[in-house]
């Protein structure tokens, strides 16, 4: 009777042994936790930088001409994305000649292109809306602007300046910087 139950235990811890070395049951699902940063960005402004030729008129003529795009990029990711942009010019100079920066006219245009939310607001939307160059960052003329929208916000519009040449200007190839900045 021993042989037996010895032959019994045996087979009985065999096949305990199968049992619980049988494989796990694997998880449906697991989960990752990931983490990242946003952080703030910048907010830049870019336009050619020339030169741009707006071609010739005689004294008393004008010009007009294109002079973009002009593009503000708003990277800061707060809760608005509000910004102004605003463009002023020094006087035009051939040589000891010049044309003052209030002989030329500034037109925004509408916007070439945007992103984000908010509310996109040119300057001056049309050429009859045109208003003349101021000289310095103080006197600078609002170029087009951004209200509203959360995160950041991009706009392109091309600009178009007028050139009223004086009655009195001198024959020349005159040169002068229109400057976009934004805030």
């Amino acid at each position: 009777m021993r042989k037996r139950f010895a032959a019994l235990t045996s087979v009985c811890a065999g096949a305990l042994t199968v049992v619980l070395a049988a494989p796990a049951v694997a998880a449906p699902t697991a989960d990752t936790i990931v983490t990242f940063t946003v952080e703030a960005g910048t907010l830049d402004i870019a336009a050619p930088p020339g030169p741009i030729d707006l071609g010739s008129a005689p004294p008393g003529g004008t010009l007009t001409g294109p002079i973009g795009p002009v593009t503000v990029t708003d990277t800061r990711g707060g809760a608005t994305s509000t910004w102004t942009a605003t463009v002023y010019a020094t006087d035009f100079t051939a040589g000891s000649l010049t044309i003052p920066f209030s002989a030329v006219e500034y037109w925004s245009g509408e916007l070439d292109s945007g992103t984000g939310g908010g509310t996109f607001i040119p300057g001056q939307l049309v050429e009859a809306d045109a208003v003349p160059l101021g000289g310095t960052p103080a006197t600078a003329v609002p170029a087009f602007s951004h209200t509203g929208g959360t995160g950041g916000s991009t706009a392109s519009w091309t600009p178009r300046l007028i050139v009223n040449i004086p009655i009195t200007a001198q024959v020349g190839d005159y040169t002068g910087t229109v400057t976009h900045q934004v805030a």
